[in-house]
């Protein structure tokens, strides 16, 4: 590397000339990079499902737990990882969480058994959390103005691109070189990561440590717990069956741990989440669609592939290339997406994604060892479609219903709203998936779970739509009053 690379910046994120450093682009590219990979440990082991379980020769519930696991710990540890990256400095957090990331997944490509691989696909989820909050934390340090803007712009791209070119490049990975390179292939990446962001000393801005108020460790742990407890009750349940100590109890733990973090949280005067943020009802109607939106898409996501290899029989490269009916929308349709929102508002444009990703599921009805890409195009483009049109803009929205102080705060709860729902989503659909399958992800029971769990689906994305408009309908009958003349105001609210 050039020696500038490692002379100091007295300026933390420094540009000459309007441009950022050499440096500090070299930061973003790690960051851009380590961001790609982790949509391809989410498809690339739905993708690998299949092949995992028959030559680990392990259960369905088991199988799940591949996925669960990493899912569970990414998201129950974004609100540690974002408190230890206040604390610790961007940097270091990082570069540690990309290393546990890499070493975990390289450990998950290795795994002798599948109590060995969920294990280590928890741990590689805790990489994942600390590599997400401390390389957005990095990028906001070593870059400023308008190569800050593009560099978050790309970002946003790149998880879109892994997202959607996933399950292809993993299903060419399997084939070539089996399930084993699915984990391989991330945690090769995570090392070239390690390599640029060591050879780029940062600015001491992204290194030092700041002050600040005490942390809301009771806060973080409850929701932690609960978080994970939940998902594991919901996996489980198959296995231990409806009337299971350890299934009630689990389910009981995880309400009132739930319970104590939102009592926690209204006490203490710096709280992990502002829950006072959904007092508002606009904020909290986006919150709930992108959550949904992530409930129909991803476990259609996850459980879709292993669908196609075992009962339709597509090879795992075919079945990437199906999946990617679903997932290109998802990058093609964000800049429409923010045509609509201004040209007609945000409303519609929601609430059309919504309703888009419920007759999507819908569509899935009609899914049978007999079809093909031309008779599921369709529902596929829907779903896609859906969950493409508000993406990246409905955070923004999200963020502005807040004050400008409480910003920060209500993208840290909108995400853990998203992030939660998908969780518990996938988790259901996996356990009922499950339950209803007794022989496995194939055969005419893993048709019929499918056809349930679609019909789940699209019924949660039309009681969203309704909500939403009855939310809406709601606020602008209330925004007539408030701006309504003295007496007609006066006389609507008596």
């Amino acid at each position: 590397m050039s020696s500038h690379l490692s002379a100091p910046d007295s300026a933390g994120a420094q540009e000459h000339r309007g441009r950022p450093t050499r440096r500090a682009q070299v930061h973003a590219v790690a960051v851009l990079l380590a961001t790609t990979v982790l949509p391809l440990t989410i498809t690339g082991a739905s993708v690998a499902l299949p092949g995992i379980q028959h030559d680990l020769q392990t259960s369905t519930v088991a199988a799940q737990w591949v996925v669960n696991a990493y899912n569970a710990t990414f998201a129950a540890f974004l609100v540690l990882g974002g408190a230890v990256t206040d604390r610790w400095s961007p940097y270091r957090v990082f570069l540690s969480g990309v290393a546990v990331f890499a070493v975990a997944s390289a450990a998950s490509a290795f795994a002798p058994t599948v109590l060995v691989l969920n294990l280590t696909r928890a741990v590689t989820g805790v990489g994942a959390a600390a590599t997400v909050t401390g390389g957005v934390a990095l990028l906001s340090v070593v870059l400023t103005g308008r190569a800050q803007a593009r560099a978050f712009g790309l970002l946003g791209t790149l998880l879109g691109v892994g997202l959607a070119f996933g399950p292809q490049l993993s299903g060419v990975a399997l084939e070539t070189l089996g399930w084993q390179a699915v984990f391989g292939v991330p945690a090769a990446v995570g090392v070239l990561v390690i390599g640029l962001a060591l050879a780029a000393r940062p600015p001491a801005a992204a290194r030092r440590t700041s002050a600040h108020p005490p942390f809301d460790w009771a806060g973080a742990l409850l929701f932690t717990g609960a978080s994970l407890i939940g998902i594991a009750t919901l996996v489980e349940a198959p296995r231990l069956g409806a009337t299971h100590p350890l299934l009630w109890g689990g389910a009981a733990l995880s309400a009132v741990l739930l319970l104590s973090f939102v009592g926690v949280e209204r006490r203490v005067a710096h709280p992990v989440t502002d829950l006072t943020l959904l007092r508002n009802p606009r904020y909290t109607a986006i919150a709930i669609t992108a959550g949904t939106l992530m409930v129909v898409l991803v476990p259609i996501l996850v459980y879709l592939p292993s669908y196609l290899i075992n009962v339709v029989g597509l090879s795992p490269t075919e079945a990437g290339a199906w999946m990617l009916v679903l997932t290109a929308p998802t990058i093609a349709l964000p800049p429409v997406g923010g045509i609509l929102i201004r040209s007609v508002g945000m409303t519609p444009v929601l609430v059309t994604s919504v309703v888009l990703c419920g007759l999507g599921a819908l569509g899935l009805v009609t899914l049978s060892p007999g079809s093909t890409l031309p008779t599921m195009a369709l529902p596929l483009l829907a779903i896609g479609a859906g969950a493409g049109l508000p993406s990246g803009h409905i955070d923004r929205l999200a963020v502005s219903e807040a004050d400008e102080s409480r910003r920060g705060a209500a993208a840290g709860l909108f995400n853990t709203i998203r992030l939660s729902t998908e969780n518990v989503s996938i988790a259901a659909a996996g356990a009922f998936i499950a339950a209803a399958s007794p022989v496995g992800l194939r055969g005419r029971h893993f048709t019929d779970a499918l056809h349930t769990v679609a019909l789940a689906l699209a019924a949660v994305a039309i009681a969203v739509a309704t909500l939403l408009v009855v939310v809406d309908r709601r606020a602008r009958g209330a925004a007539r009053v408030e701006h309504a003349p003295g007496p007609v105001r006066s006389a609507v609210s008596e």
